[in-house]
């Protein structure tokens, strides 16, 4: 009996062995990373999105809009100028972890960059001098238009073929004041340009440029991430729909523009 006893004893502890063997507690999955840093990279001659005002320093909407949502995320945010036209691979290369300033989400660009949720609506227009006698779009054939290279405008015109088509000449460069600067010469004809950039240069020099009602289509703004970083875009997420959620973007807004343009 005592042997029977020990062999059943012995019989017992091996099964009980190999069933934690086989059947391991499953490992708790790992927290998410912290954020505690984040390198926003953006056009510094973009107002009133983002811009150097009379003391150097980096001011404007989305500036205001990124610092807020970063103190919620209890992270420290670097702002830092980049070729604009070049902003993907800046993103794609981790020069930059976030792009946030006026990027428009367009299908094209969602291949290579993951989205927040849109929180402005902006239309691309078009910008004439006040003297001009363009008063529409088929006032633009045969004249010289001018887009800031690698800006959604250059693609919203484009779309338009029949209307791009017209066009004498479609210059780019490098930023929108260099464009309007040729526009005021007399070397462009139009310039087509995001609203929020465009209102506010027409707004500082009313008696010089005019905008036209026709514009070249809708189209919303959004915070860009690299696509395999989830956790930034879903933080940044839940930070503007709090911001939204809780008054401080309107107030934002309402500090750059004279009214609340949140989407």
């Amino acid at each position: 009996m005592k042997k029977t006893a020990a062999a059943l004893a012995l019989l017992g502890a091996l099964i009980a062995g190999c069933s934690k063997t086989d059947n391991p507690a499953p490992a708790a999955a790992p927290a998410p990373a912290a954020v505690t840093k984040i390198v926003v990279g953006l056009d510094d001659n973009f107002p009133p999105m983002g811009f150097r005002n009379d003391k150097n320093e980096l001011v404007g909407f989305d500036i205001d809009m990124a610092r807020e949502a970063a103190k919620r995320l209890g992270a420290e945010v670097e702002f830092k100028p980049i070729d604009w036209s070049a902003k993907e691979a800046e993103l794609s290369g981790k020069r930059v972890d976030a792009l946030w300033n006026g990027l428009t989400i367009t299908e094209e660009r969602k291949q290579n960059i993951a989205f927040t949720a849109p929180y402005m609506e902006n239309h691309q227009i078009i910008v004439v001098a006040a003297q001009s006698n363009v008063k529409t779009k088929a006032d633009l054939a045969g004249k010289a238009v001018g887009a800031q290279e690698g800006s959604s405008a250059v693609d919203a015109v484009k779309k338009e073929d029949a209307v791009f088509k017209t066009f004498k000449e479609f210059k780019t460069f490098g930023d929108n004041v260099t464009a309007l600067m040729d526009l005021s010469t007399g070397r462009l004809d139009a310039v087509v340009v995001d609203e929020v950039v465009g209102r506010y240069y027409v707004a500082k020099k009313p008696q010089e440029y005019v905008v036209l009602d026709a514009h070249f289509g809708t189209e919303d703004y959004g915070v860009g991430v690299r696509k395999d970083d989830a956790a930034l875009q879903g933080k940044l997420d839940k930070a503007l729909a709090d911001m939204k959620a809780d008054g401080a973007a309107a107030k934002i807004a309402e500090q750059w523009f004279g009214k609340n343009i949140i989407k």
